[in-house]
């Protein structure tokens, strides 16, 4: 059996260290080696431990944490997961976060700490495991390709130039799918879809407060229409859709439209919202009209109903492994010969508007 990996719990709470170091050694993949108390602390511990993974609570005495990814992103790149408050301002951060290098996050519950982590368990641990499996040289061309999208992300904020287009429908239809890593995946292939594309929807493992900012962050980086879908929205040229957190989003087609529809059905492969109940949606809706693409993520949530897309008439586009954060997702997608292409990250969006001229 393969060593655990190494894992070092940053956090100022003794109540949070305790449940963390207890709730991962339940896995056998993970070991902990250590805690720390703050920034400072884990600094030394990383020295002289040398974890595969730490998790990284994001507000700290002494030093935020955000502060201190950047400084460890620059120093000494590792997979780091963040622990988040379920408030609008820890979303922002965490958003931050991811930006600069976190390959995760785990909610804190807002209720009972110790029943609600016990809850989160396994999505913990797997979160933690996937983290952890990134290596050095992947985390760093990661690293490298958020700088350019940054970068690439600014200079279309700065533009007022592109105006969205008004309200206009198409039987064309793009169907998105991600999770670990796809928040940056999806800023990466967003930034460079043109503003006439046709209607996005997508479907990423994120919590509520979440996925509301989440949404809010890309509409005011991109030209795109970006927001959280909302019961009966008009899924119409240049517009795109998150799921929300906590609920299923489907498609559904009422003569030329499509909508969005939203359902507390329970989890499908323990996530809500799925990938696999958008992506069966789509098969209805649009079928053959759907460009289908499934980015980074653990698990395999969508693969089969990509599949099912593929024997429809869709389009289907899985990330390769070399630039997806984890391969769990578009991979299991291509096992079941689910994809049509695979593709690296920062080509999907050319194969975008190459569907659109076909």
């Amino acid at each position: 059996m393969p060593k655990p990996y190494r894992v070092l719990i940053v956090d100022d709470s003794a109540l949070m260290r305790k449940l963390l170091t207890e709730l991962l050694g339940q896995s056998a993949e993970l070991q902990v080696i250590g805690t720390a108390t703050d920034p400072f602390d884990a600094r030394e511990k990383i020295k002289s431990l040398n974890p595969d993974v730490i998790t990284l609570d994001v507000e700290m005495p002494k030093m935020d944490g955000l502060t201190f990814l950047k400084n460890l992103m620059r120093l000494h790149p590792m997979p780091v997961v963040m622990i988040s408050s379920l408030t609008e301002q820890g979303a922002q951060v965490t958003l931050d976060a991811i930006e600069f290098g976190a390959l995760d996050f785990v909610t804190k519950p807002r209720l009972d700490l110790k029943e609600g982590m016990q809850d989160q368990a396994r999505l913990i641990i797997d979160k933690v495991v996937a983290a952890a499996s990134v290596t050095r040289d992947k985390l760093e061309r990661v690293q490298q390709r958020m700088q350019v999208a940054r970068e690439r992300g600014e200079l279309q904020q700065r533009s007022t130039s592109i105006a969205a287009p008004a309200y206009r429908t198409t039987d064309q239809l793009i169907a998105i799918g991600s999770s670990t890593g796809g928040l940056d995946a999806i800023r990466d292939v967003l930034v460079g879809v043109p503003v006439d594309s046709p209607g996005i929807v997508i479907a990423q493992h994120i919590p509520g407060t979440f996925s509301r900012s989440f949404a809010e962050r890309m509409d005011k980086m991109l030209p795109l229409k970006v927001e959280e879908a909302y019961e009966n929205a008009p899924i119409t040229t240049g517009r795109v859709y998150i799921a929300p957190g906590e609920k299923h989003l489907e498609v559904v087609r009422s003569g030329a439209k499509y909508t969005c529809h939203l359902t507390d059905a329970p989890p499908v492969n323990r996530h809500r919202p799925s990938v696999e109940v958008l992506f069966d949606s789509v098969v209805k809706a649009a079928g053959k009209n759907t460009l289908a693409i499934m980015l980074t993520g653990m698990g395999k949530d969508g693969a089969e109903a990509m599949l099912r897309l593929r024997q429809a008439g869709a389009r289907t586009i899985a990330q390769d492994e070399a630039t997806a954060v984890v391969w769990g997702m578009p991979g299991a997608a291509v096992k079941l010969g689910a994809a049509e292409r695979v593709l690296p990250l920062q080509d999907i969006s050319d194969a975008i508007k190459q569907w659109m001229k076909a």
